[in-house]
Formats: C-alpha cells, sequence, structure tokens
C-alpha cells in the first residue's frame, strides 16, 4: 500500500530537504519505489539531486494548477531509482493562483491520487503557508526534522496547532510518523539537552536514529547526489540507511 510522507518544519535549516533526498535514496536501497515531490519554491531537493531548476518546464507548479497530469510531472533521478517531481522558479507564484480555486488545499492530493509508488514523500517548504497545508492534506503522516540547537523546540508549538487543525477538518486520517533529530554533534551538552527535551515532548514518537553533525551529508548536493551516492561510509550515509528502516517499521 502506498504511503505519502510530508516532511516539514516551518523553520528553514534544518535538514528538511537533507532528510527527504536521503530518506527516499535508502527506502529505494531497501526496494521499495519512491517519488520525492519538491514543494519548496527553493527547490533544493531538485538541485540537490543533480537536476538544473532552470530547465525544468513541467513540475509542482503546472501539477497543483492542473495544466498537467502526473505522469508528465515525473522525472527519474540519474542512477539512483528514485523518481522526482521537480520544481521550478514559477511555484513561488502558486499561492495566489490558487487562492481563489474551489477546494485549494486539496490540489496537490488530487494530483498524486494515482501514484504508483511504495512512498511518496513531500518535501515541504520552510513556511506553514497554502503548500504546506496542501502536503498534509494530501499526506498519510509527517516527518518532522528538528535541528539539535538552541532554537530547536521555538516554532514546533505553532506548527502541530497547524497539524492538528489539518487533522480535524480536511485530513482525519494524518498522523505523525516520528520526529528525527538533525545535525546532532555528541561533543556538545547542548545536543545532548536538545535530545532528552525532545524525548520529553514525543516521546515514542521520536526516531531512535539520531543523524549527525557531518560534513560529508553537508557536502553531497553540491554534487547533486544523497549521501549514498556520494560517500555511503559515512556516519551521516549509516545514519539516514538506518532511518529508513525505522521508517519501514513504522509504516508497517
Amino acid at each position: 500500500m502506498s504511503q505519502t510522507i510530508a516532511i516539514l518544519n516551518q523553520k528553514g535549516g534544518v535538514g528538511k530537504t537533507t532528510t527527504a533526498i536521503n530518506l527516499a535514496a535508502y527506502l529505494q536501497k531497501l526496494g521499495k519505489s519512491v517519488l520525492l515531490v519538491d514543494l519548496d519554491p527553493q527547490g533544493n531537493a531538485t538541485s540537490g539531486l543533480g537536476i538544473d531548476k532552470t530547465t525544468v518546464d513541467s513540475g509542482t507548479y503546472e501539477l497543483l494548477l492542473g495544466q498537467i497530469q502526473l505522469a508528465d510531472a515525473i522525472k527519474p533521478v540519474h542512477d539512483s531509482g528514485i523518481f522526482i517531481v521537480p520544481t521550478n522558479a514559477n511555484l513561488a507564484a502558486v499561492e495566489v493562483e490558487l487562492v481563489n480555486k474551489p477546494n485549494r488545499e486539496q490540489a496537490l492530493k488530487a494530483a498524486l491520487d494515482k501514484a504508483a509508488y511504495d512512498y511518496v514523500l513531500i518535501d515541504c517548504p520552510p513556511a506553514l503557508s497554502l503548500l504546506t497545508i496542501n502536503a498534509l492534506t494530501a499526506a498519510d503522516s509527517i516527518i518532522i526534522p528538528v535541528q539539535a540547537e538552541y532554537y530547536a523546540l521555538e516554532g514546533l508549538g505553532q506548527l502541530l496547532q497547524v497539524f492538528q487543525q489539518v487533522k480535524g477538518g480536511l485530513n482525519p486520517q494524518l498522523e505523525i510518523m516520528g520526529v528525527v533529530v538533525t545535525m546532532y554533534d555528541s561533543r556538545t551538552s547542548l545536543s545532548d539537552q536538545v535530545l532528552k527535551e525532545l524525548q520529553k515532548h514525543f516521546a515514542d514518537k521520536l526516531f531512535k536514529t539520531v543523524i549527525p553533525r557531518n560534513v560529508r551529508l553537508a557536502e553531497a548536493p553540491s554534487y547533486g547526489q544523497s549521501i549514498m551516492q556520494h560517500d555511503k561510509w559515512s556516519k551521516g550515509a549509516r545514519a539516514y540507511k538506518q532511518l529508513a528502516k525505522e521508517v519501514v517499521e513504522r509504516g508497517n
């Protein structure tokens, strides 16, 4: 059965796109078919997988407006087995164009209706916007990456409030699959404090896997590669491999 997972946090720079790309790579490695949807106007998932955003003539913008079908928006990612709905600069304007349309919160859900993949991962924008509402309405569950730094919990309350509103109205089946700690540095007591605070707040919703701060992980997008392609023996690669296994377990 297909699972649609929105990966979101309204804060930028928390490893959201890194998580989307590398989770996609390792789910595919586990034998799952994976579609990654780039719903962030910045297009980092698109460029992070080696696709030039300026050459994308059909992607999430056209899909959300119903100008193309899903099959026309999907692009294979070279040598990875992953498929992506890429984005281009037009996506920044889509909210204005959607605002007067009926069922505007369900545009993505309708577009993904016939997605025949084991996993559909949605890389959300770092904002609680109409695009994010579309992702939450289309998703079965959400994964929240949280950076192991001082302001980690800031804004999470607001994000969870939006989650509850969508669950209460547009998508009653929506669940939190888990919270994943990113950029964890075992050498600092701050990382440990943040981890303990998240354990207190989220208990069994917190993934056991912790994503470390890792240079190889940070540089992989500049090569247009997942960490599995860039350096599969790195700490970051081992962590995302483990996270993918946890995601499969929780999905089951």
